[in-house]
């Protein structure tokens, strides 16, 4: 399998502003049909942020361990809160189920509307 590139700090830095720009987006109160498309994408079960955040959070960890120069208190404290932090992040995949639940609902029709 070959090895990928690593991405430039302006790919990064382009993800956290598309991010950004959804968050902007929904301040506007755009109709639930409209976000939870986007939420579907964002909390996909597989390849959602939850998911991704949680790898590269894990796997920072694992590199920062690996390379420490020195094994100090601190270094342990940084990468036990990093794991901890993936394990959070990684636990928010379930929100993908709510989504699914939400598109239900999303798609039933309206009820009678009150006199």
């Amino acid at each position: 399998m070959p090895i990928p590139s690593a991405p430039s700090a302006d790919d990064v830095a382009q993800t956290t502003a598309t991010l950004a720009q959804v968050q902007n987006y929904l301040h506007t109160n755009p109709s639930a049909a409209d976000v939870l498309p986007l939420l579907a994408i964002l909390l996909d079960e597989d390849t959602g942020v939850p998911i991704l955040l949680g790898d590269i959070l894990r796997n920072a960890a694992r590199l920062i361990a690996q390379e420490a120069k020195a094994d100090s208190d601190e270094i342990r404290l940084i990468v036990a809160g990093l794991r901890e932090a993936a394990q959070e992040a990684t636990d928010l995949h379930v929100l993908h189920w709510d989504v699914q639940r939400l598109n239900g609902y999303a798609s039933e029709p309206a009820g009678p509307s009150a006199p």
